[in-house]
C-alpha cells in the first residue's frame, strides 16, 4: 500500500494559500449553484415531458367518462423506475382532476380507470381501459417517445424468468418432455435423432428406464427438429420431419412416414386436469427446418399463415391472438382480421406459457446474440406491440428448440453449450415479482 509523504513547510506559503483557498471556495459555491440550477431545470424538463402525456391522456379519458367520480388504478409494466412511476401517478391524478374527473374509492365510483404503463422499442405506451357500469370498456392511449432524459434502468420487472437445468449430455437432443414431477421432474423423455429415451430419478440421478429406436427410411434434413407431445391414450407422440411415432407402452414405439400436422397450441385444464384442447396445428416441411404456413383451422379470415419457424398464442376474451416467427425474419401477429408485422428483434423461437402473473398468458422469445449465445425473455401484448415483462435470461449457447410443456405453465429450451459442447435442456418458468 502506498504511504503518504509529507514535505517541510515553505516560508510565506500560508498567506498565498489562504487567498487561493478563498477564491477556490467562491468558485466552488458558484459551480454548486450552477449545478443545482441545472438539476432543477432537468427535473422540470423531465416533469414537463410526463406532464404533456398526462394531460393528453386525461383529456381522452374525460371524453369517455365525462365529469364525475371515478376510481383509478395504475400498473407499471414498463422499465420505468419507482420514482418515475410515482411521478406519473401523481401527475395523472392532478391532470384528471383538472378535466373534471374526481378520484374516489371503488365503492363510490361511477367509472373505473385501469391504466397500464407499457413500452415498446421506440416509446413508452400508456393504455387506459375505462369502464362505466355494464357498458363495454373503452380503451384510450398515448405514447411518450424515449429520450435520453426518460431512459431509465428498471427498478424491477414485474416477472422473473427462472431457468432450471433438466438434462445435459454429449449427444445431440431435439426435445425433452417432463412426464412426472412438474416442479421437480422425476421422469422425463429425451428425444434424439435416432432414439427416444425414458429416464427416471433413482438415488438422485437420472437412470435409463427404456430406450427405443426411431425407424425412418429417408435421411434426416441437415437442421433437424422434433417435438414430444404427451397424449391421453398413449404415453407420447413424437413428431419429426415426415415421420410420426406413437409410444403405446414404454417398450413399444410405432413410427410411420406421415405428413400429419404438428400441434402448435393446446390449452389444458387450469386445475391441472388431463383434458386438453388443440387450438391449432401446422404442417412441417419434411426436408427443411420450418413450417409451410398451412394450418388446420382458420384464424378468423386467414386460411394460412406465413412460412414460420415457431408459433405462440395469447387467448383474448373473444378470439386468440397468434404470433408467428416467420422465415422472413419478422414477427407476424394474426388476430383473425389483419396480419400485423412487428418490428421486434426476436429470434426464431417463441412459445406460450400460462401463469398467475400479469395478464395470465405470456410469450417467451429468444433474442440471438452471436457473441455469447441466445437469451430468452418474457413478453405480453396489451395492444399489438410486445412489452417486455422480465429481464432476459441467458442460455449457454444457441437455442435449437423452445416448446411449451403439456400443462402450459412452463417451456423447455434446448441449447448447445458453447464452452463444453454438451447439449442442455432447461425448464423455463415465470415467477411474479
Amino acid at each position: 500500500m502506498r504511504q503518504s509523504i509529507y514535505n517541510s513547510g515553505i516560508p510565506g506559503i500560508l498567506k498565498s494559500v489562504d487567498g487561493a483557498c478563498g477564491a477556490a471556495r467562491l468558485f466552488r459555491v458558484a459551480r454548486f449553484g450552477i449545478y443545482c440550477v441545472t438539476v432543477l431545470l432537468c427535473a422540470f424538463a423531465s416533469a414537463s415531458d410526463w406532464s404533456s402525456a398526462e394531460k393528453q391522456l386525461a383529456q381522452k379519458i374525460a371524453a369517455v367518462t365525462g365529469p364525475g367520480a371515478a376510481a383509478l388504478t395504475i400498473q407499471n409494466r414498463s422499465s420505468l423506475g419507482k420514482r418515475d412511476t410515482e411521478i406519473v401517478q401523481n401527475g395523472m391524478e392532478s391532470a384528471l382532476q383538472e378535466v373534471g374527473v374526481r378520484l374516489v374509492n371503488d365503492e363510490q365510483a361511477a367509472a373505473s380507470i385501469a391504466l397500464s404503463l407499457s413500452e415498446n422499442q421506440a416509446a413508452y405506451v400508456w393504455i387506459a381501459e375505462v369502464r362505466q357500469g355494464a357498458a363495454e370498456a373503452a380503451v384510450v392511449m398515448v405514447s411518450v417517445p424515449r429520450t435520453a432524459e426518460t431512459a431509465r434502468l428498471p427498478d424491477s420487472m414485474p416477472m422473473t424468468l427462472v431457468k432450471t437445468l433438466v438434462w445435459t449430455g454429449k449427444e445431440s437432443i431435439l426435445d425433452v418432455a417432463i412426464l412426472e414431477g412438474d416442479a421437480s421432474p422425476t421422469r422425463i423423455a429425451v428425444l434424439s435423432a435416432e432414439d427416444l429415451t425414458l429416464y427416471r430419478v433413482q438415488a438422485g440421478k437420472w437412470q435409463i428406464e427404456q430406450k427405443v429406436s426411431i425407424s425412418h427410411t429417408k435421411p434426416w434434413p441437415l437442421d433437424l427438429h422434433g417435438r414430444l407431445v404427451p397424449a391421453k391414450d398413449h404415453a407420447l407422440n413424437v413428431y419429426l420431419p415426415g415421420v410420426v411415432c406413437q409410444m403405446a407402452s414404454p417398450a413399444t414405439l410405432n413410427c410411420r412416414e406421415s405428413d400429419d400436422p404438428w400441434p402448435l397450441g393446446t390449452v389444458s385444464s387450469p386445475s391441472g386436469g388431463s383434458s386438453t384442447t388443440l387450438l391449432l396445428a401446422g404442417f412441417f416441411t419434411p426436408r427443411r427446418n420450418f413450417f409451410t404456413g398451412v394450418i388446420t383451422s382458420l384464424i378468423g379470415k386467414f386460411h394460412a399463415a406465413p412460412k414460420f419457424y415457431s408459433a405462440a398464442f395469447l387467448p383474448r376474451d373473444k378470439y386468440v391472438l397468434w404470433l408467428f416467427a416467420a422465415t422472413d425474419g419478422k414477427l407476424h401477429i394474426l388476430d383473425g382480421i389483419r396480419d400485423q408485422i412487428s418490428g421486434t428483434d426476436w429470434g426464431s423461437d417463441i412459445a406460450t406459457v400460462r401463469t398467475n402473473c400479469g395478464a395470465g398468458w405470456q410469450v417467451l422469445a429468444t433474442n440471438a446474440d452471436d457473441q455469447s449465445g441466445d437469451s430468452v425473455r418474457a413478453y405480453e401484448l396489451p395492444d399489438r406491440d410486445p412489452i417486455a415483462v422480465s429481464a432476459p435470461t441467458n442460455l449457454p449457447g444457441k437455442v435449437s428448440a423452445l416448446w411449451t410443456q403439456a400443462n402450459g405453465d412452463s417451456a423447455i429450451a434446448v441449447a448447445k453449450n458453447s464452452e463444453t459442447g454438451s447439449y442442455e435442456a432447461y425448464r423455463l418458468t415465470l415467477a411474479c415479482n
